[in-house]
């Protein structure tokens, strides 16, 4: 897989863009660099917008509220949460109105009500399933009961399994970390939605009826690899998770489409590299993997955009001619400057 170019900006080339929210729209309570105005301008162009969540604790109401707080223009029916696709999960897996028990907060307990399940809140109560998501008040005690009544035969469902979740301070326990607690205590391994898989992606671009929509994310793991996995081309930005580094190392099944340093090239065109064997060009700047020494125009530190471009192209190149992981990753870090 390889960098596209695209002649109008992707805010018109595609008719939705599919937004990430930690690192991309915001971060904890601050906002990210350029996403607001970026994402007015997108949508001043036409382009709807629906924003994609992993985070399950929240409700569409309370997401559109943050984002509307940080003069992002964002309809409550413009969310799609993970919580809202592991009531969808649910509703494939147990039958209509069957009981639940929720590992959980609002987000979790909305999306299955609204699904038509009810919610208990005791192992006692025999639920059909335990749907497991994100939210700080998540603890022993509410794990513990969860686990009883999985040991007692529930279907097991997470909404995410993301490791972490991004704040203000730094990199927080996610959902998968604690799934992980509840997996270990059953051995039992939940069915999970959210992203990176593919579903979820569709079903985010269904709700605002789009047909060829572009995933905006910041983390190559769950944003692009669930975009990859979608047939979904994608944006990568670099206000979140994952740096020019990791994206010039990165497997090809999180290989972002585009490349960007923040939301501002939502509302641009995009120049691919021309690449020739393991040399990548783009205007003036280029980068080279020859003889086991990756050079190029300039440092990736501060890099241009083209220089940027030119490097992950030319360590995608090299990658798939046979280059070892490890030897890019120390070319990358004693980049030679020609």
């Amino acid at each position: 897989m390889s960098l596209k170019s695209s002649a109008a900006p992707l805010s018109e080339a595609y008719d939705a863009s599919i937004y990430d929210l930690d690192g991309v729209c915001y971060r904890g309570n601050l906002p990210v660099v350029d996403a607001a105005d970026s994402i007015v301008e997108a949508r001043g162009r036409g382009q709807l917008a629906v924003y994609l969540t992993n985070n399950a604790a929240r409700t569409p109401h309370a997401i559109g509220d943050h984002l509307r707080s940080l003069d992002i223009p964002a309809e409550d029916s413009e969310v799609y949460t993970a919580a809202m696709a592991a009531a969808e999960l649910a509703s494939e897996e147990i039958p209509a109105g069957s009981k639940v028990f929720v590992i959980g907060g609002e987000g979790l307990v909305e999306a299955l009500t609204k699904k038509g399940f009810a919610v208990v809140d005791s192992a006692d109560d025999e639920p059909a399933a335990v749907v497991q998501g994100f939210h700080p008040s998540v603890g022993w005690k509410l794990m513990s009961e969860g686990a009883l009544a999985i040991n007692r035969g529930a279907v097991f469902i997470a909404s995410n399994l993301d490791a972490t979740l991004p704040q203000e301070r730094g990199f927080m326990l996610g959902n998968g970390a604690l799934v992980k607690a509840v997996e270990h205590a059953t051995g039992v391994v939940p069915i999970a939605t959210g992203k990176p898989l593919p579903r979820v992606f569709h079903q985010a671009a269904q709700s605002v009826s789009a047909t060829r929509p572009l995933a905006v994310g910041d983390r190559l793991n769950t944003d692009i690899r669930g975009a990859v996995a979608a047939d979904v081309d994608s944006l990568h930005v670099l206000t979140g998770v994952n740096d020019e580094r990791d994206v010039a190392l990165a497997v090809p099944e999180e290989r972002p489409t585009y490349l960007s340093k923040t939301l501002v090239g939502l509302n641009e065109a995009h120049e691919a590299p021309m690449v020739s064997g393991t040399r990548a060009e783009l205007g003036t700047e280029w980068a080279e993997f020859s003889d086991g020494a990756l050079t190029a125009s300039g440092p990736l530190a501060g890099a241009s955009l083209d220089l940027y471009r030119c490097v992950v192209a030319a360590c995608w190149a090299a990658a798939d001619a046979g280059a070892g992981r490890d030897a890019l990753a120390d070319q990358i870090a004693d980049l030679v400057v020609a």
